[in-house]
């Protein structure tokens, strides 16, 4: 097997576990390209020939492999999710293993379904994509100031931004969705295509990015602590309780969403603080990025 590896150096903890996968993958005949970057290389240049191998793993924490499934989005080259970063929330719904040893067995017979992908554009020209879900404000906060102490504190970093931040910027939106205009107002919102995020916590009850919709949820509360109950209506999800999201989080679905936010606010896109704001339009990639995924997950979401 031919495997190309996007290898992010400064991503979570920088343990080397990518190293690790390779020597255990590795056999006779077969070729590993390990190509690394602190941020200085651009990771679409390492990409330029990846139709030449059998399968990409990126390596690195969500916001690496967002970038690395945009740049090979409907290309159909089946992508790795290898956890190198502090939360992982795609590996995570991926259900793929946490055992480094357990993931290089997967490239022999791996098996692969298709995604969707979200794709960030400003009046400016610039574009990003994403896999997991994309926001502004609150949520945008909590990823800039975790961002210090992701390596001390791992995924528990998350959490302490968000209490040291309980009075976050308050704005009023303005949205297209599909075309039908409305207005809200909160602290903070999200466009979800995989619903899963820290602790295993889901912000809508179901998981459905395979079919060419985003929930697009406000977050309506005036601080954070307006946000608890529906914190715990998600934890609850996991006993299979289903319960109401609560007034805290109005949710609409749509595939083209225009975002606005007076005053504006600053977004980002898995897990990645960004400097720009709104205004940003998010239009759906459908089923354009093709994942590892386990068979548990199969089992459980291949309908």
């Amino acid at each position: 097997m031919k495997l190309l590896v996007i290898n992010n150096l400064v991503s979570g903890y920088r343990e080397g576990a990518i190293y690790d996968f390779v020597r255990t993958f590795i056999e006779d005949g077969d070729e590993v390209v390990i190509r690394s970057t602190d941020g200085t290389s651009k990771t679409k240049d390492f990409l330029q020939d990846a139709a030449d191998f059998d399968l990409v793993v990126a390596s690195g924490g969500d916001g690496t492999i967002a970038t690395v499934s945009y740049e090979l989005a409907n290309s159909g080259i089946p992508i790795l999710a290898f956890p190198a970063g502090t939360a992982n929330l795609l590996h995570m719904n991926l259900m793929l293993p946490n055992e480094t040893h357990a993931l290089a067995k997967m490239p022999r017979d791996f098996k692969t379904l298709d995604f969707d992908l979200g794709e960030i554009a400003f009046d400016s020209g610039e574009r990003m994509g994403f896999s997991i879900m994309a926001g502004a404000g609150y949520d945008a906060d909590i990823m800039k100031n975790a961002a210090p102490q992701k390596r001390l504190l791992g995924p528990m970093a998350y959490f302490s931004a968000a209490i040291a931040n309980p009075t976050p910027q308050y704005s009023k939106f303005t949205l297209e969705i599909d075309g039908n205009k409305m207005e809200s107002e909160g602290v903070g919102i999200l466009v979800i295509n995989f619903s899963k995020i820290q602790f295993d916590i889901s912000v809508v009850h179901e998981n459905l990015p395979r079919d060419g919709q985003f929930e697009v949820v406000v977050l309506k509360a005036r601080d954070a602590f307006g946000l608890i109950p529906a914190l715990f209506a998600g934890i609850l999800d996991r006993g299979g309780d289903f319960p109401s999201r609560t007034d805290a989080l109005e949710i609409h679905r749509g595939s083209n969403i225009l975002i606005e936010a007076d005053p504006p606010l600053h977004m980002q896109y898995d897990g990645e603080a960004s400097p720009l704001t709104t205004p940003f339009a998010v239009k759906m990639i459908p089923r354009a990025a093709r994942y590892v995924v386990s068979e548990e997950y199969l089992k459980h979401h291949a309908d």
